[in-house]
């Protein structure tokens, strides 16, 4: 053999041997051996039929207790990096630490289940490995220098992880079973296993960690971007580092994640500039069921973390019952998130040891796979045996430990706080609303025009659009006072003076940066090259800042995210506005279990304000209506505040005294659409240097009018432009501008100021069993003290409003003859 075909036949036996190799990285994730119970058989594979040494080395590294899904990812550099960390050889664990974790989880819930019989507490058991690989990922975090872990869990193991990795007292948790102090809770609070926690997490190595466990209601997924949004605040505190100092980990159910669209949703806003983190990591915590129904009926592909694959992210598959493989796979995948800055997938296999919760009996569903667990080891147990030392001494000293915390639990009188407070909230407060809340808003005019000169400046050689350049010369004379006020100069003019006040402001929704109603323009775009600048940036003094994003086309990811920041900046004005009112209900979930049940649930304030534009204009039963039923329903206990200001100085007073005032409750404003510009909802430039909110605007009249009318937003100035072509008897219009916390003193004090009055009535365009209707008659009827209390509205019905536009005039129409009582 000559020597050219000597060098020939070696580099074809590398190709060979290197497609072996590539084989295996990109299948044999599907040949892993992954399920302790054998229940996953091994996908057939032709590319990996192959045999010979070189193929029995690369079936170790990717078939083994790790299968690797990288190999979509399209960036070379990552998948060397993940390819680099298989293959090499794999760090000795810590195995004693690791069975010390295994015994004490599996332990702590078998205390449980013998001590408080009958209780629900979701059981880790089967997934127990999750704690050591906690410990793995948060190690290698303290590595990285981090400060900080947010984590996010539904129910299953979660009392567990506030022991064991939150760091919280096994009393403490055993105090909520002794239930020590039910009366502090009638009528609120929660069940422990949706409880958030925070503590110190302590590294072998003698590093410590701060633990944020998220409160997080029985919607499984619905914590994920509450969590993202809360990361991002913290790591902005922190400065330019903060994506190093502060990292979140995420875990999953396997049915909630390939089920729950928030999932998607969440992980779609991983890359987009005005919501990364600097990645995350995520732990499914797979147990291969969910309630009763098995993964061929929860999902439509092998693994429930395909999900996963729409992002250029890797997914490690690992067998719960082989830790040393788990705490391997933590490490790679914070070292991961560390080095590409995206989020990164664990998925830890194990199972279910009890049902759904320990009430529940599985053999009905699931006899055969309950058999072969009742007759499996604990994960302890096989550990042990495998690495051949004796867990006696410590099985006996946690029963021990956990003995004493029981008996600790029941001398306690009340239970114990399970999270401590950031510094930051010790300036705000909650509870009942009282008047010494209250705080100026009014702003001096000439700081007023310097904000607005400053709103309409760009730099040299922008290209701006003629039609932009058009409206900032306008809004320079309302600036100067020479203009009136529309609710977009209104907008900016508040977020702009809030800057100057040292306030952050941020602003997200989808079309947000110019508005969808083409009102606000907080981006200026040069059309010639896409630059953008944003004036309101610029006003920004001391620690404030200003982001105003445009959004995914999402509500209930984007609205969780807002909330998760405003519970760690309550200092700003944090704001998610909707595209259009009605599809608030999108984010319905986060409404109903975080903005409006949180404080009354786990004492945690927020100051979210949602911005939902709304008014019957014949745009159609999705274009009308932001559902003022809906939030009314909600509000109990001042839990919430709700209003619709018909005014831009209105508008203004409001965005001020939400950011100024220490009372610190989410606000929802039903903003106008068609009112933007329209001049009977402006305001004089005076208007915003005197005064504050009103919670209601009285009637201009002298209280002699026979007749009030009642309402809120848009109709009452559709109510006044009809007043002014009935020149007899023409009645009071009275605009409830706060529906909640419901205006009782103001709005009594106007009813009795109209003592002629026969009648007074709600109008509303809303129908009937919608609207403020149901909520405002009763108090109304309680203030009249006697007289009679008539309502005008659209009849009941169950569409919000009609499709035909000639039908919505004749339905208007209609609604102002009847409240002028014709």
């Amino acid at each position: 053999m000559s020597r050219e075909q000597a060098i020939a036949e070696s580099a074809s036996s590398k190709d060979a041997l290197e497609r072996i190799w590539e084989s295996f990285r990109r299948w044999g994730y599907l040949q892993a051996n992954l399920d302790p119970l054998g229940d996953i058989e091994p996908a057939p594979m032709p590319e990996l039929d192959v045999s010979g040494p070189e193929a029995e080395a690369a079936r170790r590294v990717y078939c083994s207790s790790i299968g690797a899904e990288f190999m979509h990812i399209p960036d070379r550099e990552r998948r060397i990096w993940v390819q680099e960390r298989m293959e090499s050889e794999a760090a000795e664990p810590d195995r004693a630490r690791i069975l010390d974790l295994l015994i004490r989880a599996d332990i702590f819930e078998q205390v449980l289940q013998t001590r408080y019989l009958g209780t629900k507490r979701y059981s880790l058991e089967g997934e127990s490995a999750l704690i050591p690989l906690l410990d793995s990922i948060l190690s290698a975090a303290a590595e990285q220098g981090a400060e900080k872990a947010m984590l996010a869990m539904s129910h299953r193991g979660r009392l567990n992880v506030m022991v064991h990795t939150v760091g919280r007292a096994a009393a403490d948790v055993f105090a909520r079973f002794e239930d020590v102090d039910p009366r502090s809770t009638l009528g609120s609070g929660d069940v422990k296993y949706h409880l958030g926690a925070t503590g110190t997490f302590h590294a072998a190595n003698g590093q410590e960690v701060g633990i944020h466990l998220v409160s997080n209601p029985s919607h499984l997924e619905a914590v994920d971007p509450v969590v993202i949004g809360r990361t991002r605040a913290k790591q902005m505190r922190r400065g330019e580092n903060g994506r190093r100092l502060v990292v979140p980990i995420m875990m999953h159910g396997d049915a909630a994640f390939a089920g729950q669209g928030i999932c998607a949703e969440t992980l779609n806003m991983a890359g987009v500039e005005g919501f990364a983190v600097g990645g995350s990591v995520h732990i499914i915590v797979n147990n291969l069921i969910g309630f009763t129904t098995a993964p061929k009926d929860g999902g439509s592909s092998r693994y429930s973390s395909d999900l996963a694959k729409r992002l250029p992210i890797p997914i490690f598959h690992v067998n719960a019952e082989d830790p040393d493989a788990v705490v391997r796979v933590g490490r790679m995948a914070l070292d991961y998130r560390y080095e590409f800055g995206t989020p990164v997938f664990v998925d830890l296999i194990g199972y279910r040891r009890h049902g759904h919760s320990e009430v529940d009996d599985p053999t009905i569903t699931q006899p055969v796979r309950y058999r072969k667990i009742e007759a499996h080891s604990p994960m302890w147990q096989i550990y042990a045996e495998t690495t051949g030392a004796d867990p006696e001494p410590i099985v006996q000293r946690v029963r021990e430990e956990l003995d004493a915390a029981q008996k600790e639990a029941q001398e306690i009188e009340k239970s114990p706080p399970m999270r401590r407070l950031p510094r930051y909230w010790g300036a705000f407060q909650g509870g009942r609303y009282d008047a010494s809340f209250e705080v100026e808003t009014a702003v001096a005019a000439d700081s007023l025009t310097n904000v607005g000169e400053a709103l309409v400046r760009y730099p040299d050689g922008f290209h701006i659009h003629a039609k932009v350049k058009k409206l900032l010369e306008q809004r320079l004379e309302m600036a100067r006072g020479k203009r009136a006020i529309d609710f977009g100069m209104a907008e900016a003019l508040a977020f702009g003076s809030l800057l100057k006040q040292g306030v952050p402001v941020r602003l997200t929704g989808q079309d947000s940066r110019r508005g969808t109603f083409n009102q606000r323009h907080s981006a200026l775009i040069d059309i010639e090259t896409e630059e953008e600048y944003v004036p309101l940036a610029g006003l920004a003094q001391d620690s404030a800042f200003c982001e105003i994003y445009n959004s995914p086309l999402s509500e209930a990811a984007v609205l969780g995210f807002e909330y998760g920041f405003s519970r760690d900046y309550p200092e700003a004005l944090v704001l998610w506005e909707a595209q259009f009112g009605d599809f608030a209900n999108g984010a319905q979930i986060i409404i109903d279990q975080f903005i409006a049940a949180s404080e009354d649930k786990w004492n945690l304030l927020s100051g979210i304000v949602l911005l939902l534009p709304h008014g019957y204009e014949g745009q159609g039963p999705e274009h009308s209506s932001a559902r003022i039923e809906r939030f009314l329903q909600l509000a109990a206990r001042d839990n919430i505040q709700i209003c619709q200001p018909s005014t831009a100085a209105q508008y203004f007073h409001l965005l001020r005294r939400q950011a100024l005032r220490k009372w610190r409750k989410p606000l929802v404003v039903f903003t106008p659409k068609s009112m933007l510009r329209n001049p009977a909802a402006s305001s004089r430039l005076t208007d915003l240097t005197s005064g504050r909110f009103q919670n209601v605007i009285p009637d201009l009249g002298d209280g002699s009018a026979g007749r009030v009318l009642l309402c809120t937003g848009k109709i009452g100035h559709e109510l006044a432009a009809e007043r002014k072509r009935h020149q007899e008897n023409p009645p009071a219009i009275i605009f409830v501008e706060q529906m909640y916390p419901f205006p009782e003193a103001e709005l009594a004090a106007e009813m009795d100021r109209h003592a002629n009055a026969r009648e007074f009535v709600w109008v509303q365009e809303e129908p009937g069993n919608m609207g403020a209707h149901e909520f405002v008659i009763p108090e109304l009827e309680r203030l009249a003290r006697g007289r009679a209390v008539l309502s005008v509205n659209r009849s009941a019905s169950a569409s919000p409003a009609t499709g035909s536009h000639k039908a919505h005039e004749m339905e208007q129409k209609t609604l102002l003859a009847l409240a002028f009582g014709k």
